[in-house]
């Protein structure tokens, strides 16, 4: 295993935002808890932490509040196909190796047991994605003076390029790009560029916002498909988060971000014209932030109105309203990289520069 077991590992005194950091750091979806004597207490999946955020809970609790107490684990003297039996029924992506005091002497994770031969996501995903790339990116000044903000280079490669090689990750090759500001650009660039994708062009004659233009594809989209903006880089599970959306009979996915946040100031609430209630000093805050990615139901397009300025947000106001179920999918704040503002894209080189 090319990961040290220590990187595995979390004590009963960890916050969820630390783990969530933590699984995000080595790549994987599970953490195992233990005491000072490296012995098993129990274990952490990803799955554990969504459900807690999901139902209100805050990233700053102990992980005590959520880890399985009855982990799946293997004896020293194991046998591979096991292993392999155990993951494959329980669809888990490690398990811990443990001596007769309990203690973990390694732990088995999916590509090594498997020698790379299959992923967990053992097919393609069947599913199209549509990029929105028609805005002024004006966040970006002065680039996007010059270059479209979806041709913006990282390393070499720009960002909309960069966005669907993730998505081509889990075999999705079908794109519909949205544009407008430097349409021409944006298509010459990819003329130009040895393309390996299927991509689709949707051009407005004048802006329609974040979401008008998705009513020009009403016709060519399957039952479900995905949305991003093209200054969204994820490194989360779009596979996960694609049979969460079905799982949960879902109309429409937002991911959103874990974000924790603190004031730097007293905060304080007022009543009566003015009174004083109560000051709040330096108050910290958990909230779930919407990162611009999306999954979504061909219907909600029969309730985007032609020709208008419609935003995302007025799309997942009205669907709403109209009685379609919108859920989220957490993810955490490492898995977000936005690229949308200077600071952002200096941040998101380095990040992609260490990944």
């Amino acid at each position: 295993m090319k990961k040290p077991i220590e990187s595995f590992l979390v004590n009963k005194k960890t916050t969820i935002k630390q783990a969530m950091k933590q699984m995000t750091e080595i790549g994987q979806k599970s953490l195992f808890v233990v005491d000072q004597k490296r012995r098993l207490l129990g274990s952490l999946s990803d799955g554990d932490v969504r459900k807690w955020i999901i139902n209100g809970g805050s990233i700053r609790e102990k992980i005590t509040r959520i880890y399985n107490k009855k982990p799946r684990y293997a004896k020293k003297n194991f046998e591979l196909e096991d292993i392999k039996k155990l993951m494959l029924k329980l669809v888990i992506s490690a398990v811990p190796v443990v001596n007769e005091n309990n203690e973990i002497e390694s732990i088995q994770i999916w590509e090594d047991v498997f020698a790379n031969k299959f992923s967990m996501q053992n097919k393609p995903l069947d599913i199209q994605v549509v990029i929105m790339a028609g805005g002024k990116g004006t966040r970006l000044d002065p680039f996007t003076t010059i270059l479209p903000k979806s041709l913006i280079p990282i390393h070499g490669k720009p960002i909309i390029e960069l966005i669907m090689d993730w998505f081509n990750s889990y075999g999705i090759s079908e794109f519909f790009v949205s544009i407008n500001h430097k349409a021409r650009m944006i298509k010459s660039y990819f003329e130009d560029s040895n393309n390996k994708y299927k991509i689709s062009y949707i051009e407005e004659d004048r802006p329609l916002g974040t979401a008008g233009s998705l009513r020009l594809i009403k016709n060519k989209v399957e039952n479900q498909f995905l949305v991003t903006n093209c200054d969204i880089i994820l490194k989360a599970d779009c596979a996960e988060i694609i049979q969460s959306h079905k799982n949960n009979g879902y109309d429409m996915t937002l991911i959103v971000s874990c974000r924790h946040y603190k004031v730097p100031y007293g905060v304080c609430e007022i009543e009566n014209g003015g009174v004083l209630r109560h000051i709040n000093e330096k108050p910290e805050y958990d909230l779930l932030v919407n990162t611009g990615v999306y999954v979504m139901n061909k219907e909600l397009l029969d309730i985007i109105p032609k020709n208008v300025i419609f935003n995302m947000n007025d799309l997942v106001n009205r669907a709403m309203k109209k009685g379609f179920k919108v859920g989220v999918f957490p993810i955490s704040e490492d898995s977000w990289i936005d690229i949308g503002q200077w600071e952002e894209y200096h941040k998101a080189t380095e990040k992609l520069r260490i990944c």
